[in-house]
């Protein structure tokens, strides 16, 4: 079953709002704003057809909530996420002791050698819940969930960011803060 024109929007703008503005001729300001307007007219001119109805739309619906309007919706940015540098303002936040990681068992021998690192993106991403990650894993190939212990890694000095998608943020994790978990 093929992409539905909604869905195939949608990535478009999560590679515009995280990896390349370019592709719609567009710059983002330092913390990651685009402007609608400017947003709409660089998507349009690529051949593909949005207005700011189908914009909200995929905002309001995206099952990972991946972007989020300005309080007067004129400006529009990705969570996180990106492999631009940008600074979306994320806050400090003390985890819980435990966070997970999914992969695909593929990587793992790296990751058992060097640890999880950001790679092209700006932070590693965790999450809360066990099936969450092996989803995440699922999409790059045999998962595998690495259990974090976060809570160890915040006492060690090692700072967290919680996104405003639910989505746990840290520069990296040491192999000594993570095991792997049968799922």
């Amino acid at each position: 079953m093929g992409k539905s024109k909604s869905d195939k929007l949608s990535i478009f703008l999560s590679l515009v709002l995280r990896h390349h503005p370019e592709a719609a001729n567009l710059k983002l300001d330092e913390h990651g704003w685009a402007n609608v307007d400017k947003l709409l007219v660089g998507i349009n001119n690529t051949g593909r057809k949005i207005d700011r109805t189908i914009l909200e739309e995929i905002v309001a619906t995206d099952k990972k909530q991946r972007y989020s309007f300005n309080s007067d919706r004129t400006l529009i940015r990705a969570n996180q996420g990106h492999s631009i540098s940008v600074d979306v303002e994320l806050l400090e936040q003390k985890p819980p002791e435990f966070l997970y990681h999914g992969t695909a068992s593929r990587f793992m021998e790296s990751i058992r050698k060097k640890g999880l690192k950001s790679m092209s993106r700006l932070y590693v991403h965790l999450s809360k819940d066990i099936e969450v990650a092996r989803e995440v894993g699922k999409r790059h190939g045999n998962p595998v969930v690495l259990k974090i212990h976060s809570g160890k890694m915040d006492r060690d000095g090692y700072k967290f960011y919680f996104s405003k998608n639910g989505v746990w943020l840290t520069k990296k994790v040491d192999m000594k803060y993570f095991e792997e978990i049968n799922v």
